[in-house]
């Protein structure tokens, strides 16, 4: 029986540009422990292969120290390393694939064709290729078939399957299923996912998210091959998790609807929460609720997305500037286009309304 760990899209260096400068420097330094603590992982549950599926790096000229650090956490690792790199860390000139001196256990694919690396003492075969630019507008599997010498054999490619357009490795389902491939291991697209083929085929996503574009849990797929077969599980891994969660607000108080609806623990993540429903005149007041409840997250945005409240455009029967400014507002506002035309509405509604009564929206 041969355990595997099988994780691709590290995006080392990534620039985290959505966080305050000191944050996104914080996450750069622990995206360069990330490798660190899979080596342990690697160690500690008697992983023998590991299989790396590209973009482990967010472009192919990322720091020195990255690379650096990259080499000597994957040298740590028990086990054998394949890598095969992707189109933001594509194998050419200055890429630390070519510059690093990567440590005995690690082997890089380096050509723009399939190749196969014999492992006896493990009984497996891993086959794969490396993209050479930021773009392989063909499938490495074409025309691909594995060596029948007995051996369990593994792809290890970074693409994507059936894709709309072809610049990024685009590999045919019936390529997969004529490779003669025991599994193919896949890198590129963010979220884990397996492929509809008669060989098993999976990609695990990104291992920590960097965006509110990817959310929720993070990892990589452990697997186990027995004979010709294939079991994978997946284990979350990111240090910190990106979330976005929906708050209704209406007839509540903001702040208590918010943590209401909080998991217990959000020390360690990203949130984005969206107030909606209806509020007030002064709105959910989204900047003071942000103050109230920071500490409670590793970084936190709040969206006012409510709406004027029913009470406020009831008052557009007025015979007064408020009721001919609420009149018209809401009859843009019913022949808005779409909810982003909507709220700009709803602050115009808002700021007006104060402006009447002489208060502060901040």
């Amino acid at each position: 029986m041969l355990k595997f760990i099988h994780a691709a899209d590290f995006h080392l260096d990534s620039v985290f540009a959505a966080l305050p400068p000191g944050r996104a420097a914080e996450r750069r330094r622990e995206s360069r422990e990330l490798a660190f603590r899979l080596a342990d992982y690697v160690n500690g549950h008697g992983v023998q292969l590991v299989l790396l599926a590209g973009d482990l790096f967010d472009s192919a000229s990322p720091y020195r120290e990255t690379g650096e650090a990259l080499a000597e956490a994957l040298g740590r690792m028990k086990a054998r390393v394949f890598a095969a790199p992707g189109n933001h860390d594509w194998y050419g000139p200055g890429s630390p694939w070519l510059t690093e001196r990567w440590p005995e256990n690690v082997h890089i694919f380096r050509e723009s064709v399939m190749t196969s690396v014999d492992v006896p003492e493990l009984g497996v075969t891993v086959s794969g290729a490396a993209f050479t630019g930021p773009e392989q507008g063909e499938s490495f599997l074409r025309g691909f078939t594995a060596p029948r010498n007995g051996r369990f054999q593994i792809g290890l490619l970074h693409g994507e399957a059936e894709a709309a357009e072809g610049r990024y490795n685009p590999i045919r389902r019936e390529e997969i299923d004529a490779s003669g491939l025991d599994y193919l291991a896949l890198g590129h697209i963010h979220k884990r996912g397996e492929g509809k083929s008669g060989v098993p085929c999976a990609w695990p996503g990104c291992i920590e998210g960097r965006g509110f574009d990817e959310l929720g849990e993070k990892g990589f797929y452990e697997g186990l091959a027995d004979g010709g077969r294939v079991s994978l599980s997946f284990v979350p891994f990111a240090r910190r998790r990106y979330e976005v969660l929906e708050v209704d607000v209406t007839g509540k108080n903001p702040r208590t609807a918010v943590e209401a609806a909080l998991p217990e623990d959000t020390r360690g993540d990203l949130y984005r929460i969206l107030l909606t429903g209806e509020a007030g005149q002064g709105g959910a007041d989204a900047k003071a609720l942000k103050t109230a409840l920071a500490e409670r997250f590793y970084a936190l945005e709040i969206r006012d997305h409510t709406r004027v409240a029913a009470d406020d455009w009831a008052r557009s029967g007025e015979d007064s500037l408020r009721g001919l400014f609420l009149r018209e507002l809401r009859r843009r506002w019913d022949a808005a286009g779409d909810s982003a035309e909507q709220e700009v509405i709803t602050r115009a509604v808002r700021f007006g309304l104060a402006a009447l009564d002489h208060r502060d929206l901040g």
